[in-house]
Protein backbone atom coordinates (compact mmCIF):
# COMPACT_ATOMS: atom_id res chain seq x y z
CA UNK A 1 0.00 0.00 0.00
CA UNK A 2 1.14 3.21 -1.02
CA UNK A 3 2.38 6.20 1.63
CA UNK A 4 -1.03 8.43 0.26
CA UNK A 5 -3.46 4.96 0.65
CA UNK A 6 -2.22 4.74 4.42
CA UNK A 7 -2.74 7.97 5.26
CA UNK A 8 -5.77 8.63 4.20
CA UNK A 9 -6.34 5.20 6.36
CA UNK A 10 -4.65 7.03 9.60
CA UNK A 11 -5.47 11.18 8.57
CA UNK A 12 -8.95 12.55 8.03
CA UNK A 13 -6.97 15.54 7.19
CA UNK A 14 -5.65 14.20 4.30
CA UNK A 15 -9.35 13.59 2.56
CA UNK A 16 -9.39 17.96 2.40
CA UNK A 17 -6.20 17.76 1.12
CA UNK A 18 -6.04 15.50 -1.65
CA UNK A 19 -9.42 17.43 -3.26
CA UNK A 20 -8.38 21.02 -3.08
CA UNK A 21 -4.82 19.69 -4.58
CA UNK A 22 -7.08 18.66 -7.26
CA UNK A 23 -8.61 21.10 -7.82
CA UNK A 24 -5.90 23.80 -7.94
CA UNK A 25 -4.78 21.50 -10.78
CA UNK A 26 -7.48 21.53 -13.00
CA UNK A 27 -7.59 25.08 -12.35
CA UNK A 28 -3.82 25.61 -13.07
CA UNK A 29 -4.75 23.62 -16.45
CA UNK A 30 -7.62 25.92 -17.58
CA UNK A 31 -5.42 28.92 -17.05
CA UNK A 32 -2.57 27.53 -18.84
CA UNK A 33 -5.03 26.74 -22.10
CA UNK A 34 -6.80 30.29 -21.74
CA UNK A 35 -3.18 32.16 -20.93
CA UNK A 36 -1.36 30.82 -24.00
CA UNK A 37 -5.20 30.85 -26.65
CA UNK A 38 -5.13 34.65 -25.43
CA UNK A 39 -1.46 35.04 -26.12
CA UNK A 40 -1.72 33.31 -29.82
CA UNK A 41 -4.41 35.24 -30.44
CA UNK A 42 -2.87 38.67 -29.75
CA UNK A 43 0.45 37.64 -31.77
CA UNK A 44 -1.56 36.91 -34.41
CA UNK A 45 -3.80 39.98 -34.70
CA UNK A 46 -0.62 42.04 -33.91
CA UNK A 47 1.84 40.63 -37.16
CA UNK A 48 -0.20 38.92 -39.07
CA UNK A 49 -3.49 40.91 -39.20
CA UNK A 50 -1.69 44.20 -38.58
CA UNK A 51 -3.98 45.28 -35.47
CA UNK A 52 -3.17 48.54 -33.78
CA UNK A 53 -2.99 48.50 -29.61
CA UNK A 54 -6.71 49.88 -28.70
CA UNK A 55 -7.73 46.89 -30.96
CA UNK A 56 -5.65 44.68 -29.06
CA UNK A 57 -6.17 46.18 -25.69
CA UNK A 58 -9.64 43.78 -24.52
CA UNK A 59 -7.55 40.72 -24.84
CA UNK A 60 -4.66 42.27 -23.21
CA UNK A 61 -6.88 42.93 -20.56
CA UNK A 62 -8.36 39.09 -20.62
CA UNK A 63 -4.20 37.75 -20.37
CA UNK A 64 -3.61 40.11 -17.53
CA UNK A 65 -6.84 38.80 -15.42
CA UNK A 66 -5.78 35.13 -16.33
CA UNK A 67 -2.11 35.31 -15.34
CA UNK A 68 -3.48 37.27 -12.12
CA UNK A 69 -6.10 33.83 -11.56
CA UNK A 70 -3.32 31.80 -11.90
CA UNK A 71 -1.00 33.88 -9.29
CA UNK A 72 -4.17 33.59 -6.84
CA UNK A 73 -3.89 29.77 -7.97
CA UNK A 74 -0.47 29.16 -7.24
CA UNK A 75 -0.28 31.21 -3.74
CA UNK A 76 -3.55 29.76 -2.98
CA UNK A 77 -2.22 25.77 -3.59
CA UNK A 78 0.91 26.72 -1.35
CA UNK A 79 -1.04 28.40 1.13
CA UNK A 80 -3.50 25.35 1.28
CA UNK A 81 -0.96 22.51 1.02
CA UNK A 82 1.25 24.36 4.23
CA UNK A 83 -1.88 24.37 5.99
CA UNK A 84 -2.99 21.12 5.72
CA UNK A 85 0.54 19.50 5.83
CA UNK A 86 0.65 21.30 9.20
CA UNK A 87 -2.97 19.90 10.27
CA UNK A 88 -2.03 16.44 8.82
CA UNK A 89 1.37 16.12 10.81
CA UNK A 90 -0.22 17.20 13.70
CA UNK A 91 -2.85 14.32 13.71
CA UNK A 92 -0.31 11.74 12.69
CA UNK A 93 2.05 13.00 15.39
CA UNK A 94 -0.99 12.54 17.92
CA UNK A 95 -2.18 9.36 16.97
CA UNK A 96 1.43 8.24 17.05
CA UNK A 97 2.38 8.94 20.19
CA UNK A 98 -1.09 7.59 21.42
CA UNK A 99 -0.29 4.51 20.25
CA UNK A 100 3.09 4.49 21.57
CA UNK A 101 1.53 5.09 24.90
CA UNK A 102 -1.29 1.89 24.55
CA UNK A 103 2.18 -0.21 23.43
CA UNK A 104 3.76 0.77 26.28
CA UNK A 105 6.79 0.09 28.18
CA UNK A 106 6.99 -3.39 27.27
CA UNK A 107 7.33 -2.36 23.48
CA UNK A 108 9.63 0.41 23.79
CA UNK A 109 11.81 -1.83 25.93
CA UNK A 110 12.64 -3.93 22.54
CA UNK A 111 13.36 -0.53 20.99
CA UNK A 112 15.88 2.26 20.81
CA UNK A 113 14.97 5.27 22.27
CA UNK A 114 17.18 7.48 19.85
CA UNK A 115 15.67 5.54 16.92
CA UNK A 116 12.30 6.37 18.21
CA UNK A 117 12.75 10.23 19.08
CA UNK A 118 13.97 10.40 15.33
CA UNK A 119 11.17 8.67 13.42
CA UNK A 120 8.38 10.77 16.35
CA UNK A 121 10.67 14.44 15.62
CA UNK A 122 12.22 14.44 12.21
CA UNK A 123 10.09 11.27 10.35
CA UNK A 124 6.98 12.60 10.73
CA UNK A 125 8.90 16.67 9.80
CA UNK A 126 10.52 14.72 6.61
CA UNK A 127 6.78 14.01 5.59
CA UNK A 128 6.32 17.99 4.54
CA UNK A 129 8.24 17.29 1.28
CA UNK A 130 5.45 14.89 0.77
CA UNK A 131 3.06 17.18 1.23
CA UNK A 132 3.86 20.65 -0.19
CA UNK A 133 5.92 19.43 -3.00
CA UNK A 134 5.45 16.04 -3.96
CA UNK A 135 2.13 15.37 -3.94
CA UNK A 136 1.08 18.27 -5.18
CA UNK A 137 3.44 17.69 -8.33
CA UNK A 138 1.92 14.50 -8.70
CA UNK A 139 -1.76 16.08 -9.13
CA UNK A 140 -0.27 18.41 -11.43
CA UNK A 141 1.27 15.85 -13.31
CA UNK A 142 -1.70 13.58 -13.91
CA UNK A 143 -4.03 16.43 -14.48
CA UNK A 144 -2.57 19.20 -16.28
CA UNK A 145 -1.36 17.19 -19.17
CA UNK A 146 -4.28 15.18 -19.16
CA UNK A 147 -6.40 18.40 -19.54
CA UNK A 148 -3.84 20.18 -22.28
CA UNK A 149 -4.10 16.51 -24.42
CA UNK A 150 -7.70 16.40 -24.17
CA UNK A 151 -7.95 19.74 -25.80
CA UNK A 152 -4.99 19.52 -28.10
CA UNK A 153 -6.89 16.13 -29.55
CA UNK A 154 -9.74 18.43 -30.30
CA UNK A 155 -8.15 21.37 -32.30
CA UNK A 156 -4.95 18.90 -34.21
CA UNK A 157 -5.47 15.23 -33.65
CA UNK A 158 -1.63 14.71 -35.22
CA UNK A 159 -0.44 16.88 -32.23
CA UNK A 160 -2.32 15.46 -29.79
CA UNK A 161 -1.11 12.03 -31.59
CA UNK A 162 2.57 13.20 -30.89
CA UNK A 163 2.04 14.53 -27.38
CA UNK A 164 0.69 11.10 -26.26
CA UNK A 165 3.20 8.92 -27.69
CA UNK A 166 6.13 11.17 -26.13
CA UNK A 167 4.66 11.42 -22.74
CA UNK A 168 4.71 8.11 -21.52
CA UNK A 169 8.70 7.97 -22.16
CA UNK A 170 9.71 10.07 -19.59
CA UNK A 171 7.69 8.64 -16.37
CA UNK A 172 9.73 5.57 -18.04
CA UNK A 173 13.04 6.88 -17.14
CA UNK A 174 11.98 8.28 -13.98
CA UNK A 175 10.89 5.40 -12.86
CA UNK A 176 13.77 2.97 -13.69
CA UNK A 177 16.06 5.33 -11.93
CA UNK A 178 13.74 5.99 -8.87
CA UNK A 179 13.80 2.77 -7.64
CA UNK A 180 17.55 3.04 -7.45
CA UNK A 181 17.36 6.08 -5.96
CA UNK A 182 14.31 5.18 -3.36
CA UNK A 183 16.22 1.77 -2.06
CA UNK A 184 19.94 4.11 -1.06
CA UNK A 185 17.43 6.57 0.52
CA UNK A 186 16.09 3.84 2.48
CA UNK A 187 19.25 2.87 3.84
CA UNK A 188 20.46 6.63 4.32
CA UNK A 189 17.54 7.07 6.59
CA UNK A 190 17.99 3.47 8.80
CA UNK A 191 21.77 5.26 8.67
CA UNK A 192 20.41 8.33 10.20
CA UNK A 193 18.31 6.46 12.89
CA UNK A 194 21.08 4.09 14.05
CA UNK A 195 23.36 7.64 14.35
CA UNK A 196 20.60 9.02 16.39
CA UNK A 197 20.32 5.95 18.26
CA UNK A 198 23.52 5.01 19.50
CA UNK A 199 24.57 9.14 20.16
CA UNK A 200 21.82 8.97 22.33
CA UNK A 201 23.05 5.84 23.95
CA UNK A 202 26.17 7.01 23.59
CA UNK A 203 25.40 10.45 25.68
CA UNK A 204 23.40 8.34 28.68
CA UNK A 205 27.05 6.12 29.16
CA UNK A 206 29.06 9.28 28.55
CA UNK A 207 30.03 8.60 32.50
CA UNK A 208 30.57 5.48 32.08
CA UNK A 209 33.04 5.97 29.05
CA UNK A 210 34.77 8.13 30.56
CA UNK A 211 35.77 6.28 33.66
CA UNK A 212 36.57 2.96 31.51
CA UNK A 213 38.63 5.38 28.96
CA UNK A 214 36.23 4.11 25.85
CA UNK A 215 35.06 7.68 24.88
CA UNK A 216 37.84 6.95 21.68
CA UNK A 217 36.19 4.28 20.87
CA UNK A 218 32.97 5.55 20.44
CA UNK A 219 34.16 8.57 18.75
CA UNK A 220 35.75 6.49 15.93
CA UNK A 221 32.06 4.50 15.98
CA UNK A 222 30.74 7.80 15.44
CA UNK A 223 32.85 8.80 13.11
CA UNK A 224 32.55 5.73 11.13
CA UNK A 225 28.84 5.91 11.00
CA UNK A 226 28.51 9.69 10.21
CA UNK A 227 31.07 8.92 6.79
CA UNK A 228 28.86 5.96 6.01
CA UNK A 229 25.72 8.55 6.28
CA UNK A 230 27.37 10.98 4.39
CA UNK A 231 28.49 8.42 1.35
CA UNK A 232 24.91 7.56 0.87
CA UNK A 233 24.01 10.73 1.07
CA UNK A 234 25.79 11.83 -1.71
CA UNK A 235 24.90 8.65 -3.73
CA UNK A 236 21.77 9.68 -3.90
CA UNK A 237 22.10 13.54 -4.91
CA UNK A 238 24.30 11.70 -7.49
CA UNK A 239 21.24 9.49 -9.09
CA UNK A 240 19.00 12.97 -8.06
CA UNK A 241 21.18 14.95 -10.65
CA UNK A 242 21.13 12.14 -13.16
CA UNK A 243 17.52 12.27 -12.75
CA UNK A 244 17.05 15.47 -13.65
CA UNK A 245 19.57 15.46 -16.49
CA UNK A 246 17.27 12.15 -18.35
CA UNK A 247 14.23 14.87 -17.48
CA UNK A 248 15.45 17.55 -19.29
CA UNK A 249 17.14 16.00 -22.30
CA UNK A 250 13.93 13.85 -22.52
CA UNK A 251 11.50 16.77 -22.35
CA UNK A 252 13.91 18.84 -25.01
CA UNK A 253 13.72 15.53 -26.81
CA UNK A 254 10.03 15.95 -27.22
CA UNK A 255 9.72 19.30 -27.41
CA UNK A 256 11.73 19.16 -30.58
CA UNK A 257 9.65 16.45 -32.05
CA UNK A 258 6.69 18.40 -31.69
CA UNK A 259 8.68 21.79 -33.17
CA UNK A 260 9.65 20.02 -36.31
CA UNK A 261 6.37 18.52 -36.44
CA UNK A 262 4.15 21.40 -36.38
CA UNK A 263 6.98 23.55 -38.50
CA UNK A 264 6.19 21.24 -41.52
CA UNK A 265 2.78 21.88 -41.36
CA UNK A 266 2.91 25.00 -41.59
CA UNK A 267 5.34 25.23 -44.04
CA UNK A 268 3.47 23.40 -46.32
CA UNK A 269 -0.12 25.35 -45.38
CA UNK A 270 -1.70 22.27 -42.94
CA UNK A 271 -2.11 24.72 -40.09
CA UNK A 272 -3.14 27.92 -39.77
CA UNK A 273 -0.49 30.18 -37.70
CA UNK A 274 -2.57 30.72 -34.94
CA UNK A 275 -3.13 27.05 -34.43
CA UNK A 276 0.32 26.21 -34.27
CA UNK A 277 1.96 28.48 -32.25
CA UNK A 278 -0.69 27.83 -29.55
CA UNK A 279 0.05 24.28 -30.01
CA UNK A 280 4.13 25.77 -29.87
CA UNK A 281 3.10 27.36 -26.77
CA UNK A 282 1.66 24.89 -24.83
CA UNK A 283 3.90 21.70 -25.78
CA UNK A 284 6.82 23.05 -22.89
CA UNK A 285 3.29 23.42 -20.28
CA UNK A 286 2.61 20.00 -21.27
CA UNK A 287 5.86 18.52 -20.33
CA UNK A 288 6.81 21.19 -17.64
CA UNK A 289 5.08 19.50 -14.86
CA UNK A 290 6.77 15.94 -15.65
CA UNK A 291 9.90 17.81 -15.34
CA UNK A 292 8.97 19.13 -11.98
CA UNK A 293 8.06 15.68 -10.76
CA UNK A 294 11.39 14.96 -11.62
CA UNK A 295 12.86 17.13 -9.29
CA UNK A 296 10.42 16.94 -6.68
CA UNK A 297 10.72 12.69 -6.62
CA UNK A 298 13.42 12.83 -4.63
CA UNK A 299 12.59 15.04 -2.15
CA UNK A 300 9.95 12.59 -1.44
CA UNK A 301 11.44 9.64 -1.20
CA UNK A 302 13.03 10.50 2.50
CA UNK A 303 9.47 11.23 3.05
CA UNK A 304 8.26 7.62 1.88
CA UNK A 305 11.27 6.04 4.04
CA UNK A 306 10.12 8.30 7.20
CA UNK A 307 6.19 7.20 6.59
CA UNK A 308 7.31 3.50 6.34
CA UNK A 309 8.66 3.70 9.92
CA UNK A 310 5.40 5.64 11.59
CA UNK A 311 3.33 3.17 9.93
CA UNK A 312 5.35 0.18 11.01
CA UNK A 313 5.03 1.62 14.47
CA UNK A 314 1.09 2.49 13.93
CA UNK A 315 0.61 -0.54 12.83
CA UNK A 316 2.20 -2.52 15.87
CA UNK A 317 -0.60 -4.19 17.38
CA UNK A 318 -1.01 -3.32 21.15
CA UNK A 319 -2.16 -5.51 23.90
CA UNK A 320 -5.20 -3.73 25.24
CA UNK A 321 -8.21 -5.46 24.20
CA UNK A 322 -11.59 -3.84 23.31
CA UNK A 323 -13.76 -3.05 26.71
CA UNK A 324 -17.90 -2.54 27.01
CA UNK A 325 -18.08 1.13 27.51
CA UNK A 326 -20.86 0.48 30.07
CA UNK A 327 -18.67 -1.63 32.02
CA UNK A 328 -18.93 -0.10 35.55
CA UNK A 329 -15.49 0.95 36.67
CA UNK A 330 -15.04 -0.10 40.65
CA UNK A 331 -13.25 2.73 42.71
CA UNK A 332 -11.59 0.96 45.04
CA UNK A 333 -11.47 -2.99 46.12
CA UNK A 334 -14.05 -4.33 48.40
CA UNK A 335 -13.26 -8.28 48.03
CA UNK A 336 -10.06 -8.75 46.65
CA UNK A 337 -7.70 -9.24 43.41
CA UNK A 338 -7.23 -12.65 42.07
CA UNK A 339 -5.10 -14.38 39.08
CA UNK A 340 -6.40 -17.28 37.89
CA UNK A 341 -3.91 -19.57 36.35
CA UNK A 342 -2.65 -17.03 34.46
CA UNK A 343 -0.27 -17.92 31.97
CA UNK A 344 2.31 -15.40 29.70
CA UNK A 345 4.55 -15.61 26.76
CA UNK A 346 6.55 -13.26 25.09
CA UNK A 347 7.00 -12.75 21.55
CA UNK A 348 10.12 -11.70 19.63
CA UNK A 349 10.06 -8.94 16.77
CA UNK A 350 9.11 -12.03 14.45
CA UNK A 351 6.29 -13.20 16.77
CA UNK A 352 7.95 -16.22 17.71
CA UNK A 353 6.90 -17.45 21.07
CA UNK A 354 9.33 -17.85 23.39
CA UNK A 355 9.21 -19.67 26.61
CA UNK A 356 6.54 -18.76 28.89
CA UNK A 357 7.30 -16.67 31.30
CA UNK A 358 4.57 -17.67 33.82
CA UNK A 359 3.23 -20.96 33.75
CA UNK A 360 -0.54 -21.52 35.88
CA UNK A 361 -0.30 -18.65 38.20
CA UNK A 362 -2.88 -18.69 40.87
CA UNK A 363 -2.96 -16.56 44.14
CA UNK A 364 -4.98 -13.76 45.72
CA UNK A 365 -4.61 -10.07 46.95
CA UNK A 366 -6.73 -8.59 49.49
CA UNK A 367 -7.26 -5.48 50.72
CA UNK A 368 -4.80 -4.42 53.99
CA UNK A 369 -2.54 -7.21 52.90
CA UNK A 370 0.92 -7.30 51.96
CA UNK A 371 2.52 -9.59 49.90
CA UNK A 372 5.75 -10.19 48.76
CA UNK A 373 7.06 -12.15 45.37
CA UNK A 374 10.82 -13.63 45.90
CA UNK A 375 12.53 -15.51 43.35
CA UNK A 376 15.40 -15.56 40.96
CA UNK A 377 16.10 -13.49 38.62
CA UNK A 378 14.06 -14.23 35.44
CA UNK A 379 11.69 -16.30 37.60
CA UNK A 380 8.76 -13.73 36.30
CA UNK A 381 8.48 -11.16 38.97
CA UNK A 382 8.36 -8.08 36.95
CA UNK A 383 5.94 -9.94 34.72
CA UNK A 384 3.41 -10.44 37.49
CA UNK A 385 3.75 -6.13 38.15
CA UNK A 386 3.40 -5.69 34.45
CA UNK A 387 0.40 -7.75 34.25
CA UNK A 388 -1.55 -5.98 37.22
CA UNK A 389 -0.14 -2.80 36.10
CA UNK A 390 -1.62 -3.68 32.55
CA UNK A 391 1.21 -2.70 30.30
CA UNK A 392 1.11 -6.42 29.41
CA UNK A 393 -2.30 -8.82 28.99
CA UNK A 394 -2.46 -12.45 30.27
CA UNK A 395 -1.69 -15.33 27.47
CA UNK A 396 -4.63 -17.38 29.11
CA UNK A 397 -6.15 -17.69 32.31
CA UNK A 398 -7.76 -14.38 33.88
CA UNK A 399 -7.42 -11.29 36.38
CA UNK A 400 -10.14 -10.39 38.42
CA UNK A 401 -11.14 -7.77 40.64
CA UNK A 402 -14.08 -8.23 43.27
CA UNK A 403 -15.11 -11.39 40.56
CA UNK A 404 -14.82 -8.76 37.09
CA UNK A 405 -12.40 -9.90 35.00
CA UNK A 406 -9.92 -6.76 34.92
CA UNK A 407 -9.63 -6.98 30.74
CA UNK A 408 -13.36 -5.72 30.83
CA UNK A 409 -12.01 -2.47 32.58
CA UNK A 410 -10.35 0.54 30.28
CA UNK A 411 -6.59 0.33 30.55
CA UNK A 412 -6.45 4.23 31.59
CA UNK A 413 -9.61 3.38 33.76
CA UNK A 414 -7.65 0.44 35.83
CA UNK A 415 -4.25 2.77 36.08
CA UNK A 416 -6.22 5.22 38.19
CA UNK A 417 -6.33 2.50 40.95
CA UNK A 418 -2.95 1.49 40.75
CA UNK A 419 0.46 2.85 41.96
CA UNK A 420 4.08 1.86 40.68
CA UNK A 421 7.05 2.52 42.90
CA UNK A 422 9.79 1.09 40.58
CA UNK A 423 13.64 0.77 41.91
CA UNK A 424 14.46 4.00 39.43
CA UNK A 425 11.32 6.35 39.59
CA UNK A 426 11.47 8.81 36.98
CA UNK A 427 11.24 12.37 37.02
CA UNK A 428 11.06 14.55 34.64
CA UNK A 429 12.92 17.97 33.76
CA UNK A 430 10.04 20.29 35.58
CA UNK A 431 9.38 21.93 38.72
CA UNK A 432 9.21 19.75 42.28
CA UNK A 433 5.45 20.25 42.13
CA UNK A 434 4.61 19.32 38.57
CA UNK A 435 6.58 16.07 38.76
CA UNK A 436 4.21 15.50 42.14
CA UNK A 437 1.24 16.46 40.56
CA UNK A 438 2.50 13.33 38.26
CA UNK A 439 -0.15 11.70 40.67
CA UNK A 440 -3.15 13.90 40.62
CA UNK A 441 -2.80 16.78 37.97
CA UNK A 442 -5.69 18.75 38.94
CA UNK A 443 -3.67 19.50 42.90
CA UNK A 444 -3.84 22.16 44.67
CA UNK A 445 -0.33 23.86 46.08
CA UNK A 446 -1.74 22.63 49.35
CA UNK A 447 -2.48 19.25 48.85
CA UNK A 448 0.87 18.84 46.90
CA UNK A 449 2.94 19.91 50.25
CA UNK A 450 0.61 17.43 52.06
CA UNK A 451 1.89 14.83 50.10
CA UNK A 452 5.41 15.85 50.43
CA UNK A 453 5.28 15.75 53.85
CA UNK A 454 3.80 12.35 54.25
CA UNK A 455 6.97 11.50 51.87
CA UNK A 456 9.16 12.72 54.60
CA UNK A 457 10.72 14.73 51.03
CA UNK A 458 9.06 18.12 52.60
CA UNK A 459 11.94 19.66 54.25
CA UNK A 460 14.07 19.01 51.18
CA UNK A 461 12.04 20.50 48.89
CA UNK A 462 11.66 23.92 50.89
CA UNK A 463 15.96 23.83 50.87
CA UNK A 464 15.46 24.38 47.27
CA UNK A 465 16.11 27.54 45.36
CA UNK A 466 12.57 27.97 44.54
CA UNK A 467 11.02 25.47 46.59
CA UNK A 468 8.11 23.66 45.14
CA UNK A 469 9.03 25.75 41.63
CA UNK A 470 12.50 24.63 41.25
CA UNK A 471 13.16 22.57 38.11
CA UNK A 472 14.81 19.71 38.95
CA UNK A 473 16.62 19.07 35.77
CA UNK A 474 17.19 16.04 33.56
CA UNK A 475 16.39 12.88 35.86
CA UNK A 476 16.00 14.85 38.77
CA UNK A 477 19.79 15.86 38.50
CA UNK A 478 19.22 18.31 41.71
CA UNK A 479 18.61 15.24 43.99
CA UNK A 480 19.91 12.19 45.95
CA UNK A 481 18.35 9.00 44.98
CA UNK A 482 16.26 8.80 47.97
CA UNK A 483 15.33 11.91 47.45
CA UNK A 484 13.90 11.20 44.19
CA UNK A 485 12.39 7.57 45.20
CA UNK A 486 10.85 9.56 48.16
CA UNK A 487 9.59 12.79 45.49
CA UNK A 488 8.06 9.36 43.77
CA UNK A 489 6.14 7.96 47.10
CA UNK A 490 4.51 11.83 47.47
CA UNK A 491 2.88 11.21 43.86
CA UNK A 492 2.07 7.95 45.70
CA UNK A 493 0.17 9.71 48.35
CA UNK A 494 -1.39 12.37 46.26
CA UNK A 495 -2.60 9.80 44.03
CA UNK A 496 -3.76 7.85 46.92
CA UNK A 497 -5.14 4.59 44.71
CA UNK A 498 -6.30 1.05 46.33
CA UNK A 499 -3.88 -1.08 44.81
CA UNK A 500 0.25 -0.15 45.56
CA UNK A 501 3.15 -2.04 43.31
CA UNK A 502 6.39 -1.78 44.93
CA UNK A 503 9.92 -2.88 43.46
CA UNK A 504 12.07 -2.58 46.34
CA UNK A 505 12.12 1.19 46.45
CA UNK A 506 15.05 0.94 49.45
CA UNK A 507 17.38 -1.96 47.24
CA UNK A 508 19.93 1.17 46.00
CA UNK A 509 19.75 3.35 48.92
CA UNK A 510 21.89 4.30 51.76
CA UNK A 511 20.65 3.44 55.17
CA UNK A 512 19.60 6.92 56.09
CA UNK A 513 17.40 7.18 52.49
CA UNK A 514 16.28 3.99 53.43
CA UNK A 515 14.50 4.67 57.24
CA UNK A 516 12.92 7.82 55.25
CA UNK A 517 11.44 5.43 52.40
CA UNK A 518 10.15 2.48 54.74
CA UNK A 519 8.99 5.28 57.27
CA UNK A 520 7.03 6.54 54.04
CA UNK A 521 6.09 3.49 52.83
CA UNK A 522 4.68 2.40 56.61
CA UNK A 523 2.30 5.36 56.21
CA UNK A 524 1.46 4.72 52.40
CA UNK A 525 0.41 1.30 52.53
CA UNK A 526 -2.08 0.62 55.85
CA UNK A 527 -5.60 0.00 54.09
CA UNK A 528 -4.29 -0.97 50.97
CA UNK A 529 -3.39 -3.87 48.60
CA UNK A 530 0.62 -3.60 48.53
CA UNK A 531 2.67 -6.19 46.64
CA UNK A 532 6.11 -6.05 46.76
CA UNK A 533 8.83 -7.72 44.57
CA UNK A 534 11.36 -8.32 47.28
CA UNK A 535 15.16 -7.79 46.93
CA UNK A 536 15.47 -7.21 50.71
CA UNK A 537 15.42 -10.00 53.74
CA UNK A 538 13.62 -6.99 56.19
CA UNK A 539 11.11 -6.51 53.29
CA UNK A 540 10.34 -10.30 53.21
CA UNK A 541 9.98 -10.51 56.89
CA UNK A 542 7.36 -7.69 57.07
CA UNK A 543 5.14 -9.45 54.43
CA UNK A 544 1.43 -10.96 55.71
CA UNK A 545 2.28 -13.39 52.46
CA UNK A 546 4.84 -14.43 50.66
CA UNK A 547 4.82 -16.10 47.42
CA UNK A 548 7.79 -17.98 46.16
CA UNK A 549 7.89 -17.97 42.55
CA UNK A 550 10.41 -20.02 40.26
CA UNK A 551 10.51 -20.77 36.18
CA UNK A 552 6.80 -19.28 36.04
CA UNK A 553 5.72 -20.60 38.68
CA UNK A 554 4.40 -20.29 42.60
CA UNK A 555 6.54 -23.23 44.33
CA UNK A 556 5.73 -22.16 48.00
CA UNK A 557 3.68 -19.63 49.55
CA UNK A 558 2.97 -18.52 53.16
CA UNK A 559 4.62 -16.63 55.76
CA UNK A 560 8.18 -16.18 56.60
CA UNK A 561 8.38 -18.39 59.45
CA UNK A 562 6.45 -21.07 57.67
CA UNK A 563 8.31 -21.09 54.57
CA UNK A 564 11.73 -21.31 56.40
CA UNK A 565 10.42 -24.39 57.87
CA UNK A 566 9.44 -26.15 54.95
CA UNK A 567 10.54 -24.44 51.64
CA UNK A 568 14.03 -25.51 50.66
CA UNK A 569 13.83 -22.74 47.93
CA UNK A 570 12.66 -19.86 50.18
CA UNK A 571 15.70 -21.22 51.76
CA UNK A 572 18.31 -20.83 49.68
CA UNK A 573 16.62 -16.82 48.55
CA UNK A 574 17.30 -16.01 51.89
CA UNK A 575 20.52 -17.09 52.61
CA UNK A 576 21.23 -15.11 49.11
CA UNK A 577 19.52 -12.23 50.98
CA UNK A 578 21.38 -12.35 54.06
CA UNK A 579 24.86 -12.97 52.23
CA UNK A 580 24.52 -9.60 50.09
CA UNK A 581 23.32 -7.92 53.20
CA UNK A 582 26.56 -8.69 55.12
CA UNK A 583 28.48 -8.09 51.69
Amino acid sequence: MNINKRLLLYVKAMRIYVVLVGLFALITALCIIFQNSYIAQIINKAFLAHQSLPQLLPALYILLGIILVRAIVIWGNELATNIVSTRVKTDLRQRLFAHLFKLGPQFLKGEQSGEIVNTTADGVEALDAYFIQYFPQVCATVIIPTVILIYVFSIDTLSGIVLLITWPVLPFFMILIGKQANAMTEQRWRLLSQLSSHFLDVLQGLTTLKLFGRNHIQEETIRTISTRYGDTTMKVLRVAFLSSLVMEMGATISNAIIAVEIGLRLLYGDIPFEQAFFILLLTPEFYLPLRSLGAQFHASIESAASAERIFDLLETPTSEVANDQNIQVPQTVQEAIEFCDVHYTYTDAGEKQRAEALRGISFKLAPGQKVAIVGASGAGKSTIAHLLLRFLEPTAGAITIDSQPIQSIPAPAWRKLVTWQPQQPYVFNTTVAENIRMGQSDASIDEVIIAAQQANIHDVITQLPQGYETEIGERGALLSGGQVQRLSLARAFLKNAPILVLDEATSTLDTESEQQVLQALERLTPDRIALTIAHRLHTIISADHILVIQDGRIVDQGTHQTLLMKSPVYQELVKAYEEEAIA
